[in-house]
């Protein structure tokens, strides 16, 4: 299966949106499309017999165009001449008001255009200045006239409809006044068919650019990479383009220069501020061997750094994708509104067709018909419809990126503020993770130096926290690795491994009933656990030769974010495969009431499944590598130390700098968000209850009507509320 997102020409509306979506999903070979018509994309996973010019064919047949694979490095102000062009218009729609209404309102007119005096003239004019707005209105008729043959009808059709009928009748009319029945230059509506393509295109250029706001997020994270890099030659330094930069390049970073790409430093040592990907403005040392990553700023130091990953394998393009692809995705409130717009268009049609009708049949002349008729078509715009979802979760993307959360679908932020209950992992969650050894119980006839590069050579193979402490300790005490052969995880108890033709055991005192022997140390691992240390065992041949003891440290912000989290009323759980005694010094430390110690990892699963059955919405707290399977199982898993290696990740949210008060922040944001579009859906459809009688004339008797333009005119303001109302996240602030 392969996957592209592609960016879209031509959608107006959620059902231009709606019918790409349908049709894409009919074509064989596509397994899933998705439309997003706020950023104006399409997601498609399909399989290896199509090709992507087989995708933008598809794309055109459904009457839109494909500008290729979404790139947002390459995304321009590509309106920067729609704006002149609408400043033409503009003035060309004055002139064509003047001219048709200057009458109406006395005043002075024209030479040789007045209505009653030249109407041969009147009408010929306005005829000329309509053939031009239709012109510069062609997309909309395209577009209108596509989606009737493919019965995917959208806003574009109900215009076009409209615009067709009125231009039609007045071209009756004229055709009339040609033959000497001037009375007919009052049934002209030329200005009409002008005036509404105006607002149509108006309408679109301030979407448009009000769409781009709510990707200002994501435009900042691919603004901060650097374009150009400084390459270290065999001639000394040279500046290159970033698209020149191959892997393994290095690259040197002076002292205010941004990092170009993702890189390991090879020399040198610095501090750097990572706050765009963070959220954190506390600079962060950097020495030999630590990882940089692209944008970030050098502050003090000079260093050279090897590239290790450039273009879109990125920290910065693997988020800006994965927010991406999150918008892309849709939550169920979403499918509903989409469900009722597919729907909606046919109706207004028919309410159109309808109202025309009774107008004739009540006895109203041909004219007031068809402009009832026109006036309904174009007032019942779907966008504010189309529009309330999309952009409200685009919006809050946008706001979870830039505080360090990376939120990957788009139903995840609907939902997650009905969580209830949110359990903890302990090591590398709770704790730093960055674990040192606390203690050594050497039983054995090694010394404690030999002792430790036993363990050091065994754990070097373990992607644990705790295997970091002994990684540490060794670069510190300079141990030497020795051969290991046979080496075996046990799950959610240890390691064993085979070390100078001896079998070796690692792990907690689950080893025991496994090997069938007896735990003599249970006293002293007591003792140990009393300390907040974790256990090691370490087993040579069934017999026990060392209790080492291992610490960790809390996380700054673990206290705060529990307390927070009661406050809001979650109830809060600590899982861990941890002791008992351990886990509960930790927890009383935190103030966590609930601990569940002890458990390997498809125990905790477990665990998880039966919270849910209790109908409890879980969310999981875990590192992202050994809380996988509890991450998947969880209503929604948050993964922390995720480093750059946001990809691979099971999780559903990242906590890009490992900040647990980023979950109730998460809360907050999801809470709003849904709150936005359920105030977005209420307004949309609020205008059409109260727009679509009165453009039928329901309200006539009370002096209350619409004609074609103020219906254009107010089409374009009811998507500008949804638009305003969205934006209105972006000031969200997180209470602390």
């Amino acid at each position: 299966m392969k996957k592209i997102i592609l960016s879209i020409k031509g959608m107006s509306c959620s059902a231009c949106s709606a019918s790409l979506e349908k049709y894409l999903n009919k074509q064989e070979g596509i397994l899933d499309a998705t439309v997003n018509l706020v950023l104006a994309q399409a997601s498609i996973s399909y399989d290896e017999s199509l090709t992507i010019d087989d995708l933008n064919r598809f794309v055109k047949e459904a009457g839109f165009e494909s500008l290729g694979e979404f790139d947002f490095k390459k995304e321009t102000n590509k309106h920067s001449r729609d704006k002149v062009f609408l400043i033409i218009y503009g003035i060309i729609a004055i002139f064509t008001l003047y001219v048709s209404m200057s009458s109406m309102l006395k005043l002075p007119s024209l030479p040789y255009l007045d209505m009653m005096k030249y109407p041969f003239n009147y009408g010929l004019t306005l005829l000329i200045l309509a053939i031009v707005f239709i012109i510069y209105g062609l997309d909309i008729f395209k577009s209108g006239i596509k989606n009737i043959i493919h019965k995917s009808y959208n806003m574009d059709t109900l215009v076009s409809l409209g615009v067709t009928a009125s231009f039609l009748y007045s071209l009756y009319s004229f055709y009339m006044v040609i033959n000497g029945h001037h009375e007919y230059a009052h049934n002209l509506y030329f200005e009409s068919c002008a005036i509404i393509i105006f607002f149509i295109k108006l309408g679109r250029f301030i979407d448009y650019h009000s769409k781009e706001k709510t990707k200002e997020a994501l435009k900042e994270l691919v603004q901060i990479t650097p374009s150009m890099a400084l390459l270290k030659t065999k001639d000394g330094e040279k500046e290159v383009t970033i698209d020149e930069v191959k892997k393994d390049d290095i690259l040197i970073c002076k002292p205010g220069m941004k990092v170009a790409v993702d890189g390991e430093i090879t020399k040198g040592e610095t501090h750097t501020d990572e706050s765009f990907i963070t959220g954190e403005s506390i600079p962060t040392k950097k020495q030999t061997s630590d990882k940089v990553v692209a944008g970030s700023l050098n502050i003090d130091g000079y260093i050279e750094y090897k590239a290790v990953k450039i273009g879109r394998d990125s920290t910065i393009s693997e988020i800006v994708r994965l927010v991406v692809e999150a918008s892309n995705t849709k939550s169920h409130i979403q499918k509903v509104a989409d469900k009722a717009s597919s729907v909606f268009v046919p109706t207004i049609i028919i309410i159109a067709v309808l109202t025309f009708i009774g107008y004739l049949l009540l006895g109203h002349p041909f004219n007031e018909a068809l402009i009832s008729f026109v006036t309904v078509l174009v007032v019942a715009c779907p966008c504010a419809l189309g529009l309330a979802t999309p952009l409200a979760i685009v919006v809050s993307e946008g706001v979870c990126a830039k505080n360090g959360l990376l939120v990957k679908s788009s139903e995840v932020l609907e939902q997650a503020h009905k969580i209830d209950t949110i359990v903890f992992d302990k090591t590398g969650t709770l704790t730093y993770g960055n674990l040192k050894i606390s203690a050594i119980n050497n039983y054995s006839d090694y010394q404690d130096r030999e002792l430790l590069s036993l363990v050091y050579s065994i754990e070097d193979k373990v992607t644990h926290p705790i295997s970091l402490a002994f990684t540490s300790y060794a670069k510190e005490n300079k141990l030497t690795l020795q051969e290991v052969t046979k080496f075996k995880n046990i799950e959610g108890i240890g390691v064993s491994a085979k070390v100078n033709n001896k079998d070796i055991y690692l792990g907690n005192n689950k080893l025991f009933p496994k090997l069938k022997i007896k735990n003599d140390y249970e006293k002293e691992e007591e003792q140990l656990a009393n300390t907040g240390s974790s256990i090691i065992y370490v087993i040579e041949d069934k017999k026990v030769i060392g209790l080492i003891g291992v610490n960790d440290i809390l996380r700054d912000d673990a206290k705060y974010t529990i307390t927070k989290l009661k406050k809001m009323g979650k109830e809060v759980i600590m899982l861990t495969g941890d002791n008992e005694i351990t886990a509960q010094k930790i927890a009383k430390e935190l103030n966590i009431d609930n601990v569940i110690a002890n458990v390997l990892p498809q125990e905790k699963t477990k665990v998880i499944k039966q919270l849910m059955r209790n109908d409890k919405k879980v969310m999981m707290v875990g590192d992202g590598i050994n809380d996988a399977p509890s991450l998947a199982t969880a209503d929604i898993g948050v993964s922390v130390n995720s480093g750059t290696d946001i990809a691979a990740d099971s999780a559903d949210i990242i906590l890009i700098n490992d900040n647990l008060e980023k979950i109730p922040a998460l809360l907050s944001i999801s809470q709003k968000t849904l709150r936005n579009i359920k105030q977005n859906l209420f307004w949309a459809f609020f205008y059409n209850i109260c727009m679509i009688p009165i453009a039928i004339g329901l309200f006539k008797g009370f002096g209350i009507s619409m004609n074609p333009m103020f219906a254009g005119l107010a089409m374009t303001f009811s998507s500008l509320t949804v638009v305003f109302n969205s934006l209105r996240l972006k000031r969200w602030k997180d209470s602390k």
